[in-house]
């Protein structure tokens, strides 16, 4: 094989990018000295369909992948020597691609250093404006406003029954109670994206821990908490749901729901129908997750090593998918591994190729972060920067957060979350800066916040309870976070 120095390609060898379906991109070989010959690039892109069914079929048939995915192209030469060739990004997914020298008279091709370049391809309408209002429905009862407190006679009376072993839960907020706030929520604050927290039903009784239950217990990953509906013999909870989908949608919005598939709660119908699915430890003790030494124990691990066990959470995001969904937060993704996840989105994106997957991976690596956006194909990531704080910390996380969303998939500055205490409880003005801090350092409007966010809400989301939102509060950045 001759050899030829100095060939280079652009975009550069290694390289990644984002990009959205209904983007082209163009290559070019650079060859110098003219040397004649021809170029190819060798790509999967525009064969996303025959990527997807090899991940597939490797799980449920137990098939290797055999790169059919991978095709030529021949490029073309212009006048100045170089070759040139511009392709149409159609579809969403994880794609890479290569050019290469036919020297004339040789068999054998000349490559450029360097690996793939990778180009990363997301749903065409998420290139801006990628604002999410998280919601808690349970919140939005008759306390979103703090006036639905109980007095120190029904303290009183609820401790009484708690000492006697009943079980005492409020009324909740329900999906009707947040519809109502849609018009406020999408319109006067300008969120495109109502992301819920999980609203599988939850224990009642056994292994709940808190008054309410934390909707990350879930007892059943395709049900709906009955208690975040109101009883109507004209609509089942779920179809009190999908009023909820279809009032989102008829304001040109989107809804995504947090599923956290990593466990579930005790006595979840897994227990019954899957036991072998929970994670043990070798004296047969059912194991616990957790995260930042704590222990999280109302809820148990699923072992992701049962490979029938992703395509049934394969099943269950495709069940929200026809229900109307349109993405999901996936609580504690990085401790799910990444060919399990991999799987799961090819099986999705299959039907539903603009289904947005949001990675919750605060507390894992930052290369696994970034290992699931390429390889998995996961769409969008927790930002930390709400948990840098100071002018240096803000300083040498945010350029890896900008690096992540050009290369990798967006990282999603959320300005608060259920994990962190309200901003508003260091101060108004604080909360403000914070707010702004991560709006404006954002990416095509990968900005977030919890509700209560905008009204100075400073009640830690404990997910175990139904703290006020402050809702309707005189003193609020609603101005404020519209004009962000």
């Amino acid at each position: 094989m001759k050899f030829i120095e100095h060939i280079t390609q652009h975009p550069d060898t290694g390289s990644r990018t984002v990009m959205f379906r209904g983007d082209t991109i163009t290559f070019r070989l650079s060859i110098p000295g003219g040397i004649a010959g021809t170029a190819w690039i060798r790509t999967n892109i525009g064969h996303a369909e025959t990527a997807r069914r090899a991940i597939i079929d490797e799980v449920v048939k137990n098939v290797p992948g055999l790169g059919l995915d991978w095709f030529d192209i021949p490029m073309k030469r212009e006048a100045t020597g170089d070759f040139l060739i511009t392709l149409p990004l159609i579809e969403v997914g994880h794609f890479e691609a290569k050019c290469f020298f036919m020297p004339e008279g040789e068999v054998d091709p000349v490559w450029p250093e360097g690996p793939n370049t990778v180009i990363n391809v997301e749903p065409a309408d998420t290139c801006y404006a990628n604002t999410i209002y998280n919601a808690f429905v349970r919140q939005f009862g008759k306390n979103k406003d703090g006036s639905g407190l109980p007095d120190a006679a029904d303290k009183n009376c609820i401790n009484r029954l708690d000492e006697k072993g009943y079980t005492v839960i409020p009324q909740s907020g329900t999906f009707r109670d947040l519809a109502e706030e849609l018009d406020f929520i999408i319109d006067t604050l300008g969120c495109r994206i109502i992301q819920l927290l999980p609203i599988n039903p939850t224990p009642t009784t056994y292994g709940r821990m808190g008054r309410f239950g934390s909707p990350y217990a879930s007892l059943s990953f395709t049900g709906v908490d009955p208690a975040l509906a109101v009883f109507d013999p004209k609509a089942t909870p779920l179809e009190q749901f999908t009023e909820l989908v279809d009032a989102v949608h008829a304001r040109n919005a989107l809804i995504t729901i947090d599923m956290a598939v990593n466990h579930t709660g005790w006595a979840a119908g897994l227990h019954e129908t899957h036991p072998e699915w929970l994670k043990r430890d070798p004296e047969g003790e059912i194991q616990m997750p957790g995260a930042w030494g704590v222990t999280w124990a109302d809820l148990t691990s699923l072992d992701y090593s049962k490979k029938d066990l992703w395509q049934y959470i394969a099943d269950v995001l495709l069940t929200w998918c026809k229900r109307g969904v349109d993405g999901f937060r996936c609580d504690a993704g990085y401790m799910i591994p990444m060919p399990a996840w991999r799987y799961i989105i090819a099986k999705v994106r299959d039907q539903y190729p603009d289904t947005i997957f949001l990675l919750e991976g605060l507390g894992g690596k930052l290369s696994v972060t970034r290992e699931l956006l390429n390889l998995a194909n996961f769409n969008w990531a927790y930002s930390e920067l709400f948990q840098n704080y100071d002018r240096a910390q803000v300083e040498h996380y945010l350029p890896q957060a900008l690096e992540i969303s050009a290369q990798d998939g967006l990282a999603v500055h959320f300005a608060e979350t259920h994990d962190n205490n309200r901003l508003a409880s260091r101060s108004k003005t604080y909360a403000m800066m914070r707010t702004a801090l991560c709006a404006l350092a954002s990416q095509r409007g990968g900005f977030g916040f919890a509700n209560g966010v905008e009204w100075f809400a400073d009640a830690k989301i404990d997910v175990h309870e139904a703290p006020p939102l402050n809702w309707g509060n005189d003193e609020n950045q609603v101005k404020h976070i519209r004009r962000l």
